[in-house]
C-alpha cells in the first residue's frame, strides 16, 4: 500500500463518504473492517505537519495492522515502532511471516515475560533492534536472574520519566506509570543501569497522557473544556521544563539516541520540547472517534467496521449481531462504538452494545431490513484490530487491498 496526498476531503460529506465505502465492500460478510486509504494517508501528512520536523515513532498497538505500520513507516519523517509487548516488539524485529524486519523497535511497557526476555538476551540481531523499557533497579534484576550478563548478549535500555502533573487546585492529572518523575531519580537510575554489566542505555521516554490522549473539547461541556486547556498549558509547562533537566542529566551519563514524548494529541507542543527528538504517535493514523473532541487537529476517519441486521424485533427497531467492541478507559457512553451509517441510529439505553446483540432505534432503523449493514467508528484506534481478521483496503471506490490484523496473522500478544 502507498501513502499519497490527494486533493479533497471526501469524509467531510458523510452521504457520500460512507455509501461510497459501503458499495465498494458490498460483497463481504460483516463483520468487516475498512480503511480508506485517502483518508489514512490524509492523517499520516496532517500528523507530519503537526509535528513540525519531528520524528514520529509509529505506536503500534494503535494499529495492530502490519501492512499499515509498512505503509507509514515508508513515508520521510517516520522511523521506528513503539511496540506494546516484548513479545510483539521480536516478532516486528524479526524476517517472519512474509514481512521485512523493522529494525528499530522501542517497548513502550516494562517486560517481565521471562520467554521473550530471553529469546532477546540469546539473538545478536533482536538484541541490536529492540530496546526495552525500564523504571526500577527490580527490572534490571529479573533480566541478570534470568540470563547472566556474560551469557547474553548486551540489552538495550530506555528509561521512563513519569510526566504526570499534580497542582494543589486540581490535584493528579496523568496515568500512573513510572515511579521516576524528580531529575535526582532519573539521574540516580541511569547511573544504576550504566553501571550494570550487559546492559546499554540508549533511551528516555516520558507519556505526557493529560496532554497527548486527553480531549479538550468535550461534548456539552464549555467549563470542563476551559478547564482542561489550562492544566494542559500548565501541565506543558512544568514538563517541558523537568523533562529537559532530567534529560540533560541523563545526557551528562549517556549517549542517549533518542528521547521520545508526547502522542497524536500534543505533537505540536511536544515537538516545541527541546528535549524531545521524537514523538511517539499512531491513533491519529485510523481516526478513531475520541479524537472527534480536540480543537486543533481533525483526524479523517480512516478505519471503521460494519455490522449487520439480523432481525427486527418491533418495525420501529433493528437488531445488530454482536457490536460489543467497547474501548478502554473510565467506563461511560464515549467507550461506545459510534453509528455512523445510516444516519439517525441510537443504541436502546438498557441493552447499549452487547456482546452478542445491538438493538437500534430512530428513524433509520425503520427503514433497515434483515441483511442490511450498518457502519460504526470505534472509540480508539487498534482495539478494534483485536475484534477482525482483516482491513479492506478502499480506494477510488474500490478495493484495492486486503490487510490481515495482529490476531488474523495468528497474534495475540495481549
Amino acid at each position: 500500500m502507498l501513502l499519497q496526498k490527494t486533493p479533497g476531503q471526501p469524509w467531510l460529506t458523510p452521504s457520500e463518504y460512507w455509501p461510497t465505502l459501503a458499495e465498494a465492500t458490498a460483497e463481504l460478510d460483516p463483520p468487516y473492517g475498512v480503511i480508506g486509504q485517502e483518508a489514512l494517508a490524509y492523517n499520516a501528512f496532517d500528523m507530519l505537519e503537526r509535528a513540525n520536523g519531528t520524528t514520529i515513532r509509529v505506536a503500534s498497538k494503535s494499529i495492530r495492522v502490519r501492512g499499515v505500520l509498512d505503509a507509514v513507516l515508508a513515508l520521510p519523517g517516520y522511523a521506528g515502532v513503539l511496540a506494546y509487548t516484548l513479545p510483539e516488539a521480536l516478532w516486528l524485529a524479526s524476517d517472519a511471516d512474509g514481512h521485512e524486519a523493522i529494525t528499530d523497535v522501542v517497548v513502550g511497557y516494562p517486560s517481565v515475560d521471562k520467554g521473550a526476555l530471553r529469546q532477546l538476551a540469546a539473538s545478536e540481531q533482536l538484541a541490536a533492534r529492540v530496546t526495552i523499557m525500564i523504571d526500577s533497579i527490580a527490572h534490571l534484576d529479573l533480566i541478570d536472574a534470568l540470563v547472566s550478563p556474560g551469557s547474553r548478549n548486551t540489552i538495550r535500555v530506555c528509561l521512563e520519566l513519569d510526566a504526570s502533573w499534580y497542582s494543589k487546585l486540581v490535584g493528579f492529572t496523568g496515568v500512573r506509570r513510572s515511579p521516576v518523575h524528580e531529575v535526582a531519580q532519573m539521574r540516580e537510575l541511569a547511573e544504576a543501569v550504566t553501571k550494570r554489566a550487559g546492559f546499554a542505555l540508549v533511551g528516555v521516554m516520558s507519556y505526557e497522557a493529560q496532554i497527548a490522549g486527553q480531549v479538550n473539547r468535550p461534548v456539552g461541556r464549555p467549563v470542563y473544556a476551559k478547564a482542561v486547556n489550562w492544566m494542559q498549558k500548565n501541565s506543558m509547562a512544568e514538563l517541558t521544563d523537568r523533562r529537559g533537566a532530567a534529560v540533560a542529566a541523563v545526557r551528562e551519563i549517556a549517549d542517549l539516541e533518542f528521547v521520545n514524548g508526547g502522542g497524536t494529541g500534543s505533537l505540536e507542543r511536544t515537538a516545541a520540547d527541546a528535549s524531545v527528538t521524537e514523538i511517539a504517535a499512531g491513533s491519529g493514523l485510523f481516526g478513531p472517534h475520541l479524537f472527534d473532541n480536540y480543537t486543533h487537529f481533525a483526524p479523517a476517519p480512516a478505519a471503521a467496521f460494519t455490522l449487520s441486521v439480523v432481525r427486527k424485533p418491533q418495525p420501529e427497531l433493528a437488531t445488530l449481531l454482536g457490536g460489543g467492541w467497547i474501548a478502554s478507559g473510565p467506563p461511560g457512553v464515549d467507550r461506545l462504538p459510534r453509528l455512523v451509517w445510516p444516519e439517525g441510529l441510537e443504541m436502546l439505553p438498557r441493552e447499549m452494545a452487547g456482546e452478542v446483540q445491538t438493538p437500534l432505534k430512530g428513524e433509520a432503523a425503520k427503514a433497515l431490513r434483515t441483511g442490511d449493514r450498518v457502519w460504526a467508528r470505534h472509540t480508539k484506534a487498534g482495539e478494534a484490530s483485536e475484534h477482525l481478521n482483516e482491513f479492506a483496503v478502499v480506494a477510488d471506490g474500490a478495493i484495492v487491498d486486503t490487510l490481515p490484523t495482529y490476531r488474523g496473522q495468528g497474534k495475540a500478544f495481549l
